[in-house]
């Protein structure tokens, strides 16, 4: 007889000082009475980019495939799958709907790959309204931020290039 899949609930959430600034995620995975934190902080930038990280860290984590329950208080991430954005990007090659290029498209196609495993719920939750989950996530999201040990967000820089000067 299989083993049932885990039941986890992750709570997710990212941080720029400035926008594009210095910036970090903090993610909070909860198994019955085990709770695993999370975090890491970047050079440069975006606070989306650091809400869509905060859900692949937590998704990348599971080692198995999960019943997942995904709370983030970023509309940008919740309505991307709730509303079958991703979808449509994918299907018509990472264009939106208005013709223009998706952004962020390492992280949305690094989240699609993390989630394909998982039976996921998402759901918003919002923002410094006293959940004491997305609280803490928030300053796990601050202090790598905030902190000294801050990595280089690649994808951000590779997307960022400014143009050769033809002078």
């Amino acid at each position: 007889m299989p083993t049932p899949a885990p039941v986890i609930t992750i709570y997710t959430d990212g941080s720029s000082r400035g926008n594009p600034g210095p910036g970090g995620f903090g993610t909070l995975l909860i198994c019955g009475p085990k709770r695993k934190e999370v975090s890491a902080g970047y050079v440069r930038t975006t606070n989306n980019r650091m809400e869509l990280l905060a859900a692949i860290a937590g998704l990348e984590v599971l080692k198995r495939p999960s019943i997942v329950t995904l709370h983030s208080d970023s509309k940008y991430l919740i309505d991307a799958l709730n509303k079958g954005w991703l979808k449509g990007w994918k299907r018509r090659g990472w264009i939106k709907s208005d013709k223009q290029p998706v952004k962020n498209i390492d992280l949305w196609k690094r989240l699609d790959v993390a989630a394909a495993n998982h039976e996921i719920t998402w759901k918003w939750v919002r923002g410094h309204a006293g959940n004491p989950n997305n609280e803490r996530c928030d300053e796990l999201a601050t202090n790598a931020a905030d902190s000294s040990k801050l990595r280089p967000d690649r994808g951000f820089e590779q997307q960022n290039v400014p143009p050769e000067n033809s002078a």
